[in-house]
């Protein structure tokens, strides 16, 4: 049986900063040894060359070491940064530590439970195309056995970093007789991400009939859980996979949904629904009184140029790419449901929800004391 999971949300007070993170460890809420994934946002520009991703891994590394965890140990923990926090975003980080079985409100009902797996090594040629797709399905089975979790409707929240595309990686593959997807960098990204989503979809059922031909072509085949991330920091997929499993224990749960387009608030509280939280039919953030950990969102811009019936240039615009703007549009909507602007809204969401919209996962805190954030005028 995994462990129950501690899970608590951190401000970033600057690129290099954990001190929020060592202060959860001073304090005794978490341990060094026991932190077994980390998901958060950078305030970098999000793209190809964003280093704030590596630079934050790094500072939350070593801070982890500091403060008595094995290196080894820490170097194979996921974390995931997802870079720009565009508009209203601000920087933040979501930790997530096993705890003591006997130290956790003892329950049968379903509570957050997380496993972590690495693919095989995913070949720069293998990005937009089916040996992707099958690799990432197999580390998703492999998570989600380790998270406990033996239903595929249990999982509400799988997020992963791939690699992308850069110029060494593409002459690496010409070297060797093959040409790949695309040799624009920066689509690549988008690229990895979608590909990686229909692996998510394959392993948990979601879409079973796959094929080159899909892959960022057939907008209506996607996964409603998945949120996936790229960069040039590793050469294969780490997936994380949270869900509820019985018999864990703890305080949390997980719930998700999706957005049908960029301004539809009603999927984020239905995600918050979802994970256990009474609200009333008409919801305002103060209904949520600390209970709301954090809400993980992907979004995208709609690929015919429209929301809710009316033009927009997002796809036009060549002074400011659509990542930043439907970023920031998304992140506002968001914050403005929460009422916390720490809240993780990550772009390039081909195949991660509906064309235009995304998934939501949201996390919520179901014990008597919440520690989920609230503003104080």
């Amino acid at each position: 049986m995994p462990e129950p999971i501690e899970v608590r949300k951190v401000p970033l007070h600057s690129v290099t900063d954990a001190s929020e993170l060592t202060k959860l460890i001073d304090d005794g809420v978490l341990e060094a040894d026991r932190v077994i994934a980390i998901i958060g946002k950078t305030e970098g520009n999000g793209g190809v060359n964003d280093y704030t991703r590596i630079i934050a891994d790094r500072a939350f590394r070593e801070a982890l070491v500091a403060k008595g965890a094995a290196k080894d140990k820490v170097d194979q923990i996921p974390i995931v940064w997802s870079g720009g926090t565009d508009g209203v975003i601000s920087p933040h980080a979501t930790i997530f530590a096993t705890v003591d079985p006997e130290s956790v409100e003892k329950t049968e009902d379903k509570r957050l439970s997380v496993g972590f797996a690495m693919s095989e090594p995913i070949l720069p040629e293998e990005i937009g195309r089916m040996g992707m797709v099958d690799k990432v399905a197999e580390a998703v089975k492999v998570a989600a056995e380790r998270a406990g979790i033996s239903d595929t409707a249990d999982v509400h929240y799988v997020q992963t970093k791939t690699p992308l595309l850069t110029i060494d990686t593409i002459r690496d593959a010409r070297s060797r007789g093959n040409d790949v997807f695309t040799e624009d960098t920066l689509t690549s990204m988008d690229v990895s991400n979608g590909t990686t989503a229909l692996g998510i979809a394959k392993a948990l059922g979601e879409e079973t009939d796959l094929s080159d031909d899909d892959i960022m072509r057939e907008r209506g085949k996607y996964s409603a859980v998945a949120s996936c991330s790229s960069g040039v920091e590793l050469d294969r997929a780490q997936v994380v996979v949270v869900g509820n499993a019985a018999g864990v224990g703890g305080r949390y749960r997980i719930g998700h949904s999706v957005m049908k387009h960029a301004l539809d608030a009603d999927g984020i509280w239905n995600a918050i629904r979802d994970a256990g939280l009474d609200l009333p039919e008409r919801p305002h953030r103060d209904d949520l009184q600390g209970r709301l950990v954090n809400v993980f969102l992907k979004c995208e811009a709609s690929q015919d140029g429209r929301v809710l019936g009316r033009r927009n240039a997002m796809l036009d615009d060549s002074d400011v790419h659509w990542h930043r703007q439907i970023k920031a549009a998304v992140g506002g909507v968001t914050a403005q449901v929460t009422g916390d602007p720490a809240v993780f809204v990550s772009v390039s969401a081909a195949h991660q929800g509906p064309d235009g919209g995304g998934p939501v996962a949201a996390i919520v805190d179901l014990g008597d004391d919440p520690t989920g954030y609230t503003y104080q005028e």
